[in-house]
């Protein structure tokens, strides 16, 4: 198993936690998209959503964003692994 796989294989549940959060709190959940790069020292996973629907992800003063981010690196953190979770717009 090379150092990539293990990685995802570590960030797999981080990865489905997150999308099922982005997911459920907006509107066009077809319009959300996750991905993992990681080209970064601790690796990151990117969410998009529709055009209108950032916002809806990102919350009041940024309190959503920073709700995601704490089940995303917890999740990540049951197997072993470190992330980082961006909002992209």
């Amino acid at each position: 198993m090379s150092d990539a796989e293990g990685i995802d294989g570590q960030l797999d549940r981080a990865l489905a936690v997150v999308t099922h959060l982005a997911v459920s709190l907006v509107d066009d959940s077809d319009a959300v998209t996750t991905s993992i790069d990681d080209s970064y020292p601790t690796p990151r996973i990117n969410v998009s959503a529709g055009e209108g629907e950032i916002g809806r992800l990102i919350g009041k003063r940024g309190r959503t964003a920073m709700a995601i981010r704490a089940v995303g690196r917890a999740a990540a953190a049951k197997d072993g692994g470190h992330v980082d979770v961006e909002v992209l717009d």
